[in-house]
């Protein structure tokens, strides 16, 4: 399912030594508690892990997620809410049985191809524990989810399959994740894209797209620029020795900047975002920042494009759920539902009992969050 190369230059990696004193940099209030806002999706036991959740909003307004079970474990579990998010109705009885054997972290996706039709697709890393079947198998729906049916592997050897995908200004689609040398999880780690121009049916060769020396960037996120004219790749860097990393591409991906350090605000695993009606950008991710009073937790990052692109604070941040397992949780789907909530979902241990990781959404809106921290200066 490969097809021929297609080129991005990959600019010479700077790294900018952040500063040795990282301290918060913004204010931070706290809605982990309202359990009013929160749903369970999928509740975990002591014998059942669930597991690294992503989520698609489709047209009709309803939500589906999909997750594994286990950490990086086989898929298989999918659910849809139709009403922003209270209650779901489980779905894996109407998915092909090989996608059992489907490993690490699934993501689900909306492509369209040249002449209309559109897909859903879920990829995940491998097709069995070791991939003896295949790196990057999916299933895929024409029918807007009614029905699936398992594609064969596309070959890209990853730690876990596309974080990111963003349709291009020509119709195409830029899938980016990231790889390690020899074995899936051998560092140094690099970020890695691949296009397509058949809504998700074929792909070109990976190629190299961000690789730090000393660093190990991955989990990328790329997302559109307000004006449409620049691609931003927020990155987790995996020494969390210190930030985040970032780069943009003014070409549609064919060239990026060298990744450089995060706002401190942003220092997290596995980021994913959305914008809100008035333009704000609201990210979603693990908190790894350095003397955080919410590292490790669920947390989301409010600001402005522009406040990532001059390395400014930005406005403040949410914690979003409270992890009773340390840094293990944060995979995140991030909608914005046509009521204009934000609807946030991962995975996290939810209580301090027997009980492992469960799969939770909460939900809240800018206007609550805003009222909060305006409320918190008095």
């Amino acid at each position: 399912m490969k097809m021929c190369r297609f080129a991005i230059a990959l600019l010479t990696p700077l790294w900018i030594v952040a500063a040795a004193a990282d301290q918060p940099d913004l204010p931070t209030i706290d809605i982990s508690g309202d359990v009013a806002r929160q749903t369970v999706i999928a509740a975990g036991t002591p014998d059942l892990y669930q597991g690294h959740p992503t989520t698609l909003l489709k047209k009709d307004g309803s939500v589906v997620a999909v997750w594994c079970i286990g950490h990086g474990g086989h898929a298989g579990p999918m659910a849809r809410s139709s009403d922003g998010g209270k209650t779901w109705d489980r779905l894996d009885a109407t998915l092909p049985a090989p996608f059992l054997e489907h490993w690490n972290c699934p993501s689900i996706y909306r492509l369209v191809d040249p002449a209309g039709k559109e897909r859903l697709w879920v990829f995940s890393a491998r097709r069995g524990r070791d991939a003896q079947g295949g790196w990057m198998p999916s299933i895929v729906s024409e029918d807007g989810g009614t029905s699936w049916r398992e594609m064969p592997p596309l070959g890209f050897r990853c730690v876990m399959t596309f974080s990111s995908i963003v349709r291009l200004k020509d119709g195409r689609y830029l899938g980016l994740y990231h790889r390690g040398p020899g074995s899936r999880d051998a560092a140094p780690l690099e970020v890695v894209a691949t296009s397509t121009t058949d809504g998700g049916q074929t792909w070109t060769e990976p190629v190299v797209v961000a690789k730090v020396e000393g660093k190990n960037p991955c989990e990328p996120f790329c997302f559109r620029s307000p004006d449409g004219e620049e691609l931003c790749c927020l990155m987790r860097e995996n020494t969390h020795r210190g930030r985040s990393l970032v780069m943009f591409s003014r070409d549609e991906g064919r060239t990026w900047t060298a990744p450089v350090d995060t706002p401190w605000g942003l220092t997290g695993d596995r980021h994913m975002g959305v914008s809100a009606a008035d333009g704000r950008l609201v990210v979603a991710f693990r908190d790894r920042a350095k003397n955080s009073p919410t590292d490790g937790h669920f947390v989301a990052w409010v600001g402005r494009y522009e406040d990532i692109e001059a390395a400014r604070p930005g406005a403040y941040r949410v914690k979003l759920l409270h992890s009773h397992a340390g840094a293990d949780c944060g995979y995140p789907g991030l909608e914005v539902l046509p009521s204009g909530d934000i609807l946030a979902t991962t995975y996290i241990k939810y209580r301090p009992d027997a009980n492992k990781h469960s799969v939770v959404c909460t939900r809240f809106t800018l206007a609550e969050t805003d009222a909060l921290i305006a409320a918190s200066r008095d």
